[in-house]
């Protein structure tokens, strides 16, 4: 088979719930993965045949796809703030609304550049927000905690593999009576209720841990209560407290966390949704 007659299959024969985009996209990035091809690379190879042991590997990625299987998954890979980091069912998929939450908090930080900045992120997943701290204020001090062992292992590697020093740490934080001191506490952590599964795409529901999407319906700000007690404690004077929040639930999140902080501002995202929240130090 050519390039030309992969392109055709995946715009013709991938399932339904891939738009027409979509599939062209998964192509060009199955192209990059297994070819190291880039859209040029395809246009000018497009009638060359593809090796054997290529055409298995492209195979594999199409089954995949047609299983729903989020391309990120099968190429280990997702672009954050223009870094590539490793990913794995264990951890979630970065996402835009996250980059929009990481550019709030460097747009604060960028305020006062010369400062000694020491950061924390909460449920850090694959590390993307205190490494992409890390890479873009190297003089920081920054720190990472998450509950998953499998999930730190990625975001360890992935600070490894783009030269951040970041410090990880294996730690429950619903188990946490004391925090370190802090200029900057960020976190994403678990907020989608179980009545929102039905907003989910099948293919986050079937790949992507539960354990860092999902809360109970019952008390769905367990997370951000819990964070945003230790953070009263913790903050250091002017200290700040960023968080990426359900959509749903801005109007609950203020007024939790009122109870702690005394000046909040809730942030839209791209697509017009509550989306972030920052809360400054009390002592403000």
């Amino acid at each position: 088979m050519t390039v030309n007659d992969y392109k055709k299959r995946f715009l013709n024969q991938l399932p339904a719930f891939y738009d027409e985009t979509e599939r062209l996209n998964l192509f060009y990035l199955s192209m990059e993965f297994v070819l190291n091809y880039n859209k040029v690379d395809v246009v000018l190879n497009g009638n060359e045949s593809v090796l054997v042991e290529n055409q298995q590997k492209i195979d594999e990625v199409f089954n995949r796809l047609q299983n729903n299987e989020p391309i990120q998954y099968i190429t280990q890979q997702a672009n954050f703030f223009g870094y590539d980091f490793k990913v794995s069912p264990a951890t979630l998929i970065p996402r835009p609304e996250t980059e929009e939450l990481v550019d709030w908090v460097l747009t604060e930080m960028k305020k006062q550049p010369q400062k000694a900045w020491r950061v924390l992120d909460i449920g850090t997943g694959t590390g993307c927000i205190p490494i992409t701290i890390k890479k873009e204020f190297p003089f920081a001090e920054v720190f990472a905690i998450d509950v998953s062992v499998d999930a730190l292992k990625i975001a360890q590697e992935n600070a490894i593999n783009l030269k951040a020093d970041v410090t990880f740490i294996q730690q429950d934080i619903l188990q946490t009576e004391q925090l370190d001191a802090y200029d900057l506490i960020i976190s994403n952590p678990p907020y989608v209720r179980n009545l929102e599964k039905a907003e989910i795409n099948e293919n986050v529901l079937q790949h992507e841990p539960h354990l860092a999407l999902f809360v109970d319906d019952n008390d769905p700000l367990v997370f951000y209560r819990k964070i945003s007690q230790l953070a009263y404690k913790s903050l250091t004077e002017n200290g700040m407290l960023f968080f990426e929040i359900n959509q749903y639930l801005g109007n609950e999140m203020l007024e939790m966390v009122s109870e702690y902080f005394k000046i909040i501002e809730l942030k839209k995202d791209f697509i017009q949704n509550d989306r972030m929240m920052k809360a400054s130090a009390a002592n403000q």
